[in-house]
Parts: C-alpha cells; structure tokens; sequence
C-alpha cells in the first residue's frame, strides 16, 4: 500500500473499529429473541429515524446518484426524488396499520391477515430474493471502494463487508445494530457535506464553470439541465417506471418494513416516518452536486466507465495533495459505513424471515431450533450467498441493481400490504395470484436485465424498468382472483381490520 493510500485505510479502520465498538456496547442490550429480531418494539422515534436512514442510505445513495447524475445528466434527480418519496406513500398506506398487526416479519403479516401458510412461504421467499438482489451490491460496491482507495484487489471489500456485517448481527442482533446504524447515518451525511464544502470553495475559486458533457456524446450543458431532455417515448417510459418503483417499492423492502415493528406503537412509527423523511430530504441535497462537479472535473472518470468510484476520486482530482487524500479518506469513511449499515439491515431482515420459517427446522431436526439459535443460523445464510454472487457476478451499476429490487418490491409486497391493509376482500388465493404475476414478471425482468446488454427495441426497455406494467398486474391479479374467491375471505377478516386501523390507546373491547 502506498503512501497516498494511507489515510484511506486508517479511515476503512476506523469505521469498523466504530461500528465493532457500538455493536459491543449495545449487546448488554440483546438478551431474548425479541431483542434480536424487533428490539423488544422499544426504539424511539427519534433514534429509529437516525437508524433508518443509516440502512437506507446504502451503496446507491452515496455513490450510485452522484454516478448517474455524472453520465445521464439531471434526469437521473428520479432516483433521490423516489426513495425519499417513497416514506411518504409509506407514511400515509401503511406504517402505523404495519406496526399495529403485531408481526415480526412480512411473512407474519401475511399470515396474520389471511390465514394461509402458502402465503406466508412465499412472502419469506420473496424477502430472501429481495434481500440478496439489494445485497449483492452493497458488497461490490465494497470491492469498488477499497480498489479505488487503497488499491486493494476487489474481492478484498467484498469478503471483508460481510465478515464485519456477519460478527455485529450474529452478537447483538436489531438492538445492536440499532444504535450502529442511527451512529453511521450521521457519518455518511458529514462525510459527504465537509469534502463538498471545499469543493464548492474551490470550484468557485476557479470561476464556476459549469457542467459539460461528461460522456463525449455532445449534449450541450442546456440541454443537460432539462429534465427529461431529449425524451422519446421510451425515455418517458423509463421515467415512469422508475417512479413507480421507487415510489411504491420503499413499502416492500424487508429491511424498511422491519424497522417499524421496533416502534412502540403506530404513533411512532408515524413520527418516526416524518423524521426519516427529513433526514433523507437533507442527505439527497449532497450527491446530485458531486455528478454536477464531476461533470466539470471528472469527465475521464465517466469515460472509462467507473462512474460508481466519481465521489471517491473527485476530491483528489479537484484538490491535489494532502488535502485531496483526507478528503478522499472521508468521503471513503462514509462509503464503507453505507455498506455497512444496509448491509446490517438486510442481513437481519432476511435471517429473521429464514430463522422463522427455514432454518429453525431445517438445522433443529424433530425439536425446533431456538429463537436465536435460528436467527444465527439464518444470518449466516442471508449473508454467505450474495457475498458468492457479488464474487461472481461481474460488477453491475449500484443504483440499477438497487432499482430492480425496488422494481421487485413494488410488484409483490406493496400490492399484498395496500389491499391486505385497506380492502377486506383480499383473500389467500387472490394474494397467492398476485404475488406469483408481480414476483414472476419482476424476477424474470431482473435475470434478464443482469444477464444481457441493454438493448434499443420496447422490449428490452420494457424489461430494464418493469414496475410500470408488472405492478398494475400484480394489483389486478390480487383483486380480480380475490373476487372471485370471495367465499375464501378470511372469517376473522372484521377483527383483523379493526386491529390494523384502530390507535392503540382506543379500548378494543367497548360494546
């Protein structure tokens, strides 16, 4: 490891020894099964809002925007505008119904509210699936990090992420990771605000040029500036499709919807809701303007098509020496902190899921495994797989990849919690219809999508964003089958119902 390359590594060791820190301290936290899977639903609005954002904010945020932003110009402003949109669809539709059900997991939920163990085996299929497309690259985005930095081969991020993710969720579980993620959401928003204070100083200093075009292909800077520049039909089909995934897909991810069983009540997790919204709100601010400067300083960086690394090289390029290199070092810092915490989060969504369903039978034999016993044995298995994919699978752009699990989600969980939340009717063969339409035509887009080149003919659009036709699918398959199925509905549907929308401090049993 070279000189240079110094400060980036202390950066990557202090971190970790960070996040290790918290993890241990909290586990005088972590004591029943709980505690490990929803935090014993004690998490304050506040601290749950900071927690969060740490997760959310993963390898797409802090260095797949800035990326886009730096190649396709503003319109790529859809991907921020959408995930933090999302919580607000979350806020209205479902937080507080969500957290009032009771459940640990979707998978509860969907048991819980139509009395179906098909259901329910496949919702915990769906989250497995989901939580590795969403993990596979978190952990390339980790190679890409500490190849760029420290010049380190790239499986070396991508086995290291992990082995740190792995020891923290196994130990602690969501009481530990808890307090480790509210801690790296504050990280990651001053790693990215200090190093753009200066390049904004510097960028001024050199008389503000603007943005040119990146990429070579002779977009003038006006252009550039419109959103939806230059849109055919199949670019505003893109934008839609992107929007409703995003919008709609934030509900089904397993490691969003999870953190709200951690509230007290519904009324928090409502709080809870608005602070994240604000807390995404600010953090967004920052990226977009690292693509802008990138189009200004960077445009080598597009050219070779490394877009991912532009907020890791762009202080270096923009301010030579020292300076550059602890700039770079803490910029670095918040990356390897995104890994981390959306790592966490989707490595305890998906061990929970399997911990309930999966390996606390398949590992315990006639007698169950016990609750943590199962929740460890899960962990393992949600991080081991997509730690071999992430090895080898060649490296995919972060925010498309993370874009089609948000694609995935929208077509399966978002139409099962909005109809199983809002509409009486919805039965066990409508929500089984539903979710193999949305799940199918979502999954089949995503194989496709990662398997082959991006092509120029409808088809192939169609199938880079399928949320705007596998979504209305899936709703109409759940609400035309559950129609039809009408004898099926649930016979405690009415006390389900009540549950979900009644506040906590209404009496239930009044005449």
């Amino acid at each position: 490891m070279n000189q240079a390359a110094l400060p980036g590594f202390l950066a990557v060791v202090l971190v970790t020894a960070a996040t290790l820190a918290i993890g241990t301290w909290a586990l005088r936290f972590s004591r029943t099964t709980s505690d490990f899977l929803v935090a014993s639903r004690s998490v304050g609005p506040g601290l749950n809002a900071s927690a969060i954002g740490g997760e959310y904010l993963s390898a797409a945020s802090f260095l797949g925007i800035a990326g886009l932003v730096l190649v396709r110009g503003t319109e790529m402003l859809w991907y921020p505008v959408g995930w933090t949109a999302g919580y607000l669809v979350l806020l209205v539709l479902v937080a507080a119904p969500l957290r009032r059900s009771g459940a640990y997991t979707v998978s509860d939920f969907a048991e819980t509210r139509l009395g179906s163990r098909q259901v329910r085996s496949l919702c915990t299929l769906i989250v497995v699936l989901v939580g590795w497309l969403y993990l596979m690259p978190q952990f390339q985005g980790a190679g890409i990090t500490l190849q760029s930095t420290l010049g380190a081969p790239r499986w070396a991020g991508e086995v290291v992420v992990p082995l740190i993710v792995l020891t923290n969720v196994l130990a602690g579980g969501m009481r530990s990771i808890t307090f480790v993620q509210a801690f790296q959401y504050w990280l990651k928003l001053t790693a990215l605000l200090l190093p753009l204070m200066v390049l904004l100083v510097v960028w001024v200093g050199d008389g503000a040029p603007h943005p040119v075009d990146a990429t070579g292909s002779g977009q003038s800077p006006e252009l550039w500036a419109l959103p939806l520049a230059g849109g055919d039909l199949q670019g505003l089909y893109l934008t839609y499709s992107l929007v409703v995934a995003t919008f709609l897909g934030t509900m089904g991810l397993p490691h969003v919807v999870v953190r709200f069983y951690t509230n007290p009540d519904g009324r928090a997790a409502r709080r809870t809701t608005l602070a994240v919204l604000a807390l995404l709100g600010l953090f967004y601010l920052l990226p977009p303007v690292y693509g802008a400067l990138g189009r200004v300083y960077a445009a080598g960086v597009a050219r070779s098509g490394r877009s991912d690394v532009l907020v890791l090289e762009l202080p270096r390029l923009m301010v030579p020496g020292p300076l550059g290199e602890v700039l770079t070092a803490l910029v670095t810092a918040g990356a390897f902190a995104a890994f981390l915490s959306t790592s966490s989060g989707l490595a305890i969504a998906v061990a929970g899921v399997l911990g309930q369903d999966v390996t606390g039978r398949a590992f315990g034999g006639r007698r169950r495994l016990s609750g943590i016993a199962a929740f460890r044995a899960g962990c393992v298995i949600a991080v081991v797989v997509p730690c071999l994919l992430a090895l080898a699978v060649p490296g995919v752009g972060v925010a498309r990849a993370v874009g089609l699990a948000f694609a995935v989600a929208a077509s399966t969980f978002c139409p099962l919690l909005v109809l199983g939340i809002w509409w009486r009717g919805l039965t066990a063969a409508g929500a089984l219809a539903g979710l193999l339409v949305g799940g199918a035509g979502s999954g089949a887009a995503v194989l496709w999508t990662l398997g082959t080149p991006p092509g120029d003919g409808w088809g192939s659009v169609m199938l880079q964003q399928p949320a705007a036709w596998s979504v209305p699918a899936a709703f109409v398959t759940m609400w035309a089958v559950s129609l039809a199925t009408r004898s099926q509905v649930p016979p405690d549907v009415h006390r389900t119902m009540v549950r979900l929308h009644t506040p906590e401090r209404v009496p239930l049993d009044r005449g």
